[in-house]
C-alpha cells in the first residue's frame, strides 16, 4: 500500500478514531496521543494484507487507549476534587447526516454519561463505546478485544444497565435545553436568587473541576437552596469580568465565561422535566484548551 494510500485511508477514519479515543479517556490529548501511537503503527509496516482498514485501526486505538486508560485510573484517585471530563465542541458534519445517529453520538459523549463510564471497568467501557456510540457488532467488538462475542456480550450487558442507573435518561428537547441555559445565565450573572431557585430542581447537584488549580467547590453541592446560594455568592462582578457565550460541547449547549478574550470556565447544565438537574462547572485550565476563544 502506497505511502498516499496509508494516508488518505488513516485520515478517513481519525475522526471515529479520535472519537472512540475521547469517549474512552474523556481528555482530548489522551485521545490525540492515542491516536497519534495508532497512525505510527499502521504507517509502520505494509498493510497490504488488511482487508478492512476500518475494523483493523478501530482495533489499534481501542487496544492503545485501554492500555493509557489503565494508566492513568490510578491518577485520577489522587486528582483534586471532583474530576470531569474535557469539554469538546462536537460538529458532526455531514458525514452523520441522520438525526437518530446524530442524537446517539451526542448522548454518547455528554458529561453526565462521560461521567458514569468513569465507574465502569475499563473493558466495560470500551465495549460501551464500541457498541452504543459507534453501533459496531458484537464479533468485531470481541476480535478487537480479544474476546469471545459472550463475553463481550455480558460485558454490554453490564455496561448498559450500569450506565442507565447512573444517568437516567431525559427525553430534552434541545431548543429547550438551550432556552434553559440562557435563562441560567441571566439568573446567575444578575444574582437573582428567585428566578435561579425556579430553574433548579429541587434536588439539583452543582459539580465543579478545578483540579485545584483555580477557584471552584472541592466537594459536590447538593440542593436547590445551596446551589442558588453558591451561584449568588459567586456572581458578584460577573458582568463586567466575563464574557458569556453559548457554544455546543459535548453535544449540547454550553456556556462558556471569558476572561481576556480566553476560556475561564465551561458551565453545562442536564434538565429534567424543565428544570436543571444537575450543573457542571470546568475550571481547570488544563481541560479548557479545546473550548473555542472569542
Amino acid at each position: 500500500m502506497a505511502t498516499e494510500t496509508l494516508t488518505d485511508v488513516f485520515e478517513e477514519h481519525r475522526p471515529m478514531l479520535t472519537g472512540v479515543a475521547y469517549r474512552m479517556l474523556g481528555r482530548v490529548a489522551d485521545a490525540e496521543d492515542v491516536v497519534q501511537e495508532a497512525w505510527l503503527r499502521w504507517a509502520a509496516e505494509d498493510r497490504d494484507d488488511v482487508r478492512e482498514p476500518r475494523a483493523y485501526l478501530v482495533r489499534i486505538t481501542t487496544r492503545l487507549a485501554l492500555d493509557r486508560l489503565r494508566r492513568i485510573k490510578a491518577r485520577r484517585e489522587s486528582y483534586v476534587g471532583p474530576w470531569l471530563p474535557e469539554p469538546v465542541v462536537t460538529d458532526f458534519g455531514p458525514a452523520v447526516p441522520d438525526t437518530a445517529e446524530r442524537a446517539m453520538l451526542a448522548d454518547s459523549v455528554s458529561l453526565a454519561v462521560l461521567v458514569v463510564l468513569e465507574s465502569l471497568s475499563p473493558l466495560e467501557r470500551a465495549v460501551f463505546v464500541l457498541r452504543e456510540a459507534f453501533g459496531f457488532p458484537f464479533g468485531e467488538i470481541a476480535t478487537a478485544l480479544d474476546r469471545s462475542e459472550a463475553a463481550v456480550r455480558q460485558l454490554a450487558g453490564r455496561a448498559r444497565r450500569h450506565v442507565d442507573e447512573g444517568r437516567p435518561r431525559y427525553d430534552v428537547d434541545p431548543a429547550e435545553r438551550r432556552d434553559l441555559t440562557e435563562r441560567f445565565l441571566a439568573a446567575a450573572a444578575g444574582g437573582d436568587l428567585g428566578q435561579l431557585m425556579r430553574l433548579l430542581a429541587p434536588d439539583v447537584r452543582l459539580v465543579g473541576d478545578s483540579g485545584g488549580k483555580t477557584k471552584a467547590p472541592l466537594r459536590i453541592i447538593e440542593s436547590a437552596d445551596k446551589v442558588g446560594r453558591f451561584l449568588v455568592a459567586v456572581s458578584g462582578g460577573a458582568q463586567a469580568e466575563f464574557e458569556f457565550r453559548v457554544v455546543e460541547l459535548n453535544g449540547g449547549p454550553a456556556l462558556v465565561a471569558l476572561a481576556g478574550g480566553k476560556p475561564d470556565s465551561v458551565f453545562q447544565i442536564e434538565v429534567r422535566d424543565g428544570r436543571i438537574q444537575c450543573l457542571y462547572i470546568v475550571r481547570n485550565p488544563d481541560k479548557l484548551h479545546a473550548v473555542p476563544a472569542a
